[in-house]
């Protein structure tokens, strides 16, 4: 029986290969809206990042979301995404 194959994504950050669950999807949808998708399966143009503080800090000093979507990202969609890494960070550690 052949092994199943694990989807491979690219950080923005750190720019490592990690397998697809392990990574935090970020989604532009068409509307201009940027948010975190937890799921997977939320429609539009998405990124991945690893879920540490340091690849969201390093993507942002290179605006590599910026480029990935083609758009200005503001502060408060920094803040919200840095948010949501910090209690990413936190569930993996009480784990």
């Amino acid at each position: 029986m052949t092994p199943k194959k694990i989807p491979m994504r690219m950080c923005l950050g750190c720019n490592e290969m990690k397998p697809k669950r392990e990574m935090l999807r970020i989604v532009h949808q068409k509307e201009g809206a940027i948010l975190t998708d937890t799921t997977g399966k939320l429609a539009g143009r998405g990124a991945y990042i690893c879920r540490r503080l340091t690849c969201l800090q390093k993507a942002r000093k290179a605006r590599r979301l910026e480029k990935t979507f083609s758009c200005q990202i503001s502060e408060e969609i920094y803040a919200a995404l840095e948010a949501a890494l910090k209690d990413a960070e936190a569930g993996d550690t009480d784990a």
